[in-house]
């Protein structure tokens, strides 16, 4: 009886239905997450990919490259994105040795438009014996700062030791990367230089050439523009491919689909709407948020292309700990390692503006190693996942027509991408000038235009292609599953104007039966 009585009980009814919506909750939830088979086949929300015909496709590369022409030509015609004034040679013979005098240097009046500032030095020797020569260097380098109202320094950076490599060839020697101011809190700096132990018999100095570096002032403003445009084509890209998707349940959508949900906000940050932030604070925050944007978005798409061409083949539920978590691993190493490297360098600057990792420091030739051993094994395993994909899907038509759409596009996206930074750094572009001195090696503002357009031309045409067309039907039932390539249609007849778009549909979806009697026809 009292057991009866507790059944009854409004509270534990309540409680009980409570649990109930919980549970239910949390299916409907997992439902959407995760896909899930319906009869063993895969439902995906439609991707105008399917509808487009060979000419639409020549149409679609054709304005890619147009655009990103445009582009270019935009940045040939645009300014120099690294300034530099040369300093009056200073003699080495009527003041003594020169490890016995320090050389006073004022920079001209700078903005924050100049963004950077680079001090490098050249030796002259006194005459050319042909034999090359190299010996270490030591310095000292202390710094100070001038505001535009007054002659007094303000803020004194102590002196810091350092050494340089020195090397010369056939009367000629490399020029020396002095000191790097990451940003610029003062109109003016004074620095002061100190050089020891440059006597030997076999090489003597004439001249000493100090070479100021700094961004250019109306590069500056080219890249808060078309940065400013960047974003705001970003936002709209964004907001139209979630509008595209919104009638479409999250577990309908394709792989790709998916990613590009992930990937185009994070091309927003990418192109950075902060960035005018670094004009108008003093402070490396900016620079260093800017970074760390551009190195989650480049990784982000690393780990896109591995999870693609490996969920092509792996159907259904992709569990966390086989599917992502290998991947997760490898392209986490390479954001740890771009990160930690670009945070020690500002650290380090801050404190001591005449820093270099590649010189100062042993520590940095194993980060290159382990940069390069990460590198190499992401470049391995996306090599496999692409030669298992072609290999399993080239006779499966829809699969098929992924699969050659997302390589071809890559393909060209990575070829450029190698082109431009040919040529921009050249031959060394894994030699040791890897983070200062990367930026005295801009020659135009077609090198900053070309690979920042070339990534977001790359993720406007995924969007394109990827999203559902405006007469795509409410949960379209579309042959993702491996077992439609069965079919002995050809890739012609199935993809371009095949009999899939005829067919009846039965509550806004294709029939089913209709598949089933014509497998049973062939």
């Amino acid at each position: 009886m009292d057991s009866d009585a507790s059944f009854e009980n409004p509270l534990y009814i309540e409680l009980k239905y409570f649990c109930k919506r919980v549970k239910e909750a949390y299916m409907d939830l997992k439902d959407d997450l995760i896909p899930y088979k319906d009869n063993q086949y895969y439902r995906i929300a439609p991707m105008r990919l399917y509808a487009l015909s060979k000419r639409h496709f020549v149409l679609v590369f054709f304005v890619f490259f147009i655009c990103f022409g445009l582009i270019v030509f935009i940045g040939i015609a645009g300014p120099e994105i690294i300034t530099s004034r040369t300093l009056p040679p200073i003699s080495t013979k009527s003041k003594g040795h020169l490890q016995s005098r320090p050389f006073k240097l004022q920079t001209p009046g700078l903005s924050t438009y100049n963004q950077e500032l680079w001090l490098m030095c050249r030796f002259e020797p006194n005459k050319s014996t042909g034999e090359e020569f190299r010996k270490n260097i030591p310095l000292t380098v202390a710094v100070s700062g001038v505001m535009q109202d007054t002659s007094v320094p303000n803020i004194r950076v102590d002196a810091h030791n350092h050494t340089r490599s020195l090397h010369c060839t056939n009367g000629l020697c490399d020029e020396i990367i002095v000191l790097h101011l990451g940003y610029l809190n003062y109109t003016e700096y004074m620095i002061t230089i100190t050089f020891y132990d440059l006597e030997d018999p076999l090489f003597s100095i004439k001249n000493v050439n100090f070479t100021l570096k700094m961004y250019n002032a109306l590069f500056s403003q080219v890249e808060i523009w078309f940065r400013f445009i960047f974003v705001v084509f970003t936002f709209m890209v964004t907001c139209l491919f979630a509008h595209s998707l919104r009638k479409f349940s999250m577990k309908d959508w394709s792989i790709e689909q998916k990613w590009m949900s992930i990937l185009l906000p994070l091309l927003l940050l990418y192109n950075d709407p902060f960035f005018p932030l670094s004009f108008l604070v003093n402070s490396w925050f900016p620079g260093m948020l800017d970074d760390l944007f551009q190195a989650i978005f480049l990784c982000a798409l690393l780990l896109f292309w591995l999870c693609v061409y490996h969920g092509f083949r792996v159907q259904g539920e992709r569990k966390f700990m086989t599917f992502y978590l290998p991947k997760l691993f490898i392209v986490g190493l390479l954001w740890l390692a771009a990160v930690t490297l670009g945070i020690w360098q500002t650290v380090n600057e801050l404190h001591d503006p005449s820093y270099q990792y590649r010189v100062d420091t042993s520590n940095f030739q194993g980060m290159k190693v382990f940069f390069l051993i990460v590198g190499s094994v992401y470049i391995l395993y996306l090599v496999f996942l692409i030669v298992r994909a072609c290999s399993e899907l080239k006779n499966m038509p829809y699969f098929d027509l992924r699969l050659k759409f997302l390589t071809g596009l890559t393909f060209i996206v990575l070829v450029i991408s190698i082109i431009i930074l040919y040529l921009r750094f050249g031959a060394k572009v894994l030699q040791d000038n890897f983070v200062a001195e990367l930026s005295t090696h801009y020659q135009n503002s077609a090198e900053f235009l070309s690979f920042y357009g070339l990534l977001n031309y790359y993720l406007y045409t995924l969007a394109y292609v990827y999203s559902p067309s405006k007469t795509a039907v409410y949960e379209s039932q579309l042959k993702d599953n491996p077992a439609f390539s069965m079919l002995n249609d050809s890739d012609d007849d199935v993809i371009y104007g095949s009999d899939y778009e005829e067919m009846p549909l039965q509550n806004g979806r294709v029939s089913k039966s209709k598949y089933k009697d014509e497998s049973d026809s062939d």
